[in-house]
């Protein structure tokens, strides 16, 4: 018992210091800056990467379309190889717009990764607009989502904007899954910090990236991310390492219309990329797995364990108990905001070391898919490493 209290202990550190000390990862709001109207406003270009996405555009191509954009703005889909008549979807969806223009990527070459391709396909066909709207094709956006991006922009000079969507929360699995998905990453890159000028951490959310064409071509262009699997966060590292402001922020303005129905869709969605997080090393897997069973698995074990250990005299069960106990509930306090975003029960909270064994199960699995040759399965490719 008193290994299990030390364990405890060190768990009930772990989480003093995330809730206080690592950047707020927790917090929720504020949001993007209202900011004022620029008095001219600049030309953006929205690049959608699309393969086989007949089936979602319906729901999302006319939301980016119908954009009260002050300025000059247009959207152009990339079809990546698609087998479902993506092309022939979009273009019917613009109905003639001269706002739309659908254009088929050349073939990948060696060492690209598909949507960063076909991202580079955009903007090669873009021009030479001030912004760049990189966004997937289920991302849906509410009526003056693309102005509020630019105004932040231009009112905190930033080089990239970046709006994390909201996820599908329909389904049991998406529910228990997806809240957590989206806290995970808020505690690898706290949203704080990546707004922070200064800061090391850089990320960004591949659903709604604004950056400007000159910042991005400055740091490399999007061959310099060519290889990219987590593109998203590769692009936000490269607009800071170049010099450039970031910032990064929940949205409820823009949305994923993608769903996943069963645990199997949402497993795939995390395995695709967790080892790729990982850098592949199997050191950083092991110390990942070995810091999600001391922090999530280990204060709701030491605080059953302790409490059964007061029942019988245990020495020891005590300080088990309570640093358990502790640990578990800042835990699910920081947790609880989340849940309030998604618009579910802050009651789900203590259920989070469970979700956090799953995705520690999902990055076992995404290492083995990887050493199998399968690594970064999406749409009938891998991943090109």
């Amino acid at each position: 018992m008193l290994v299990v209290g030390v364990l405890a202990l060190a768990a009930l550190a772990g989480w003093l210091y995330l809730a206080l000390g690592h950047g707020g990862f927790w917090k929720t709001g504020p949001g993007l800056p209202p900011g004022a109207d620029p008095s001219g406003w600049p030309e953006v270009v929205a690049v959608v990467p699309a393969r086989d996405e007949a089936a979602v555009l319906p729901e999302t191509l006319p939301t980016l379309l119908a954009q009260e954009y002050p300025g000059t703005f247009r959207v152009i889909v990339v079809d990546d190889g698609s087998g479902d008549g993506t092309a022939d979807v979009a273009t019917r969806l613009g109905g003639g717009t001269d706002r739309l223009r659908v254009v088929g990527a050349l073939e990948r070459p060696p060492g690209w990764a598909g949507k960063v391709w076909a991202m580079s396909e955009g903007v090669q066909d873009a021009g030479e607009p001030e912004f760049l709207l990189f966004t997937d094709a289920d991302i849906a956006y509410a009526p003056g989502t693309v102005a509020g991006l630019v105004r932040a922009a231009l009112a905190d000079e930033r080089d990239l904007v970046s709006q994390m969507a909201m996820l599908n929360t329909d389904t049991r699995w998406e529910r228990l899954i997806v809240p957590a998905f989206v806290y995970f990453f808020a505690q690898l890159y706290p949203f704080r910090r990546v707004t922070r000028d200064g800061a090391r951490t850089a990320a960004a959310a591949g659903g709604c990236i604004l950056v400007r064409r000159e910042t991005l071509a400055y740091a490399g262009g999007v061959n310099a991310i060519k290889g990219a699997l987590i593109d998203d966060v590769a692009l936000g590292r490269l607009i800071k390492r170049a010099g450039g402001s970031c910032r990064l922020d929940l949205s409820r303005d823009v949305t994923s219309r993608r769903p996943y129905p069963g645990l199997a869709d949402l497993w795939t969605m995390v395995t695709r990329s967790a080892y790729d997080q990982l850098r592949y090393s199997p050191a950083l897997l092991t110390g990942t797995i070995a810091t999600l069973v001391l922090l999530y698995a280990v204060p709701p074990a030491a605080a059953v364990a302790g409490l059964a250990g007061l029942v019988t005299g245990t020495g020891s069960a005590a300080l088990a108990a309570a640093a358990g106990l502790l640990a578990w509930t800042i835990m699910a306090a920081t947790y609880a905001p989340m849940l309030r975003h998604y618009r579910l029960s802050p009651l789900r909270a203590p259920a989070l070391p469970l979700v956090a064994l799953m995705y520690a199960a999902m990055t076992i699995d995404s290492a083995r898919r990887h050493r199998a040759g399968r690594g970064g399965a999406w749409k009938g490719r891998t991943a090109p490493h």
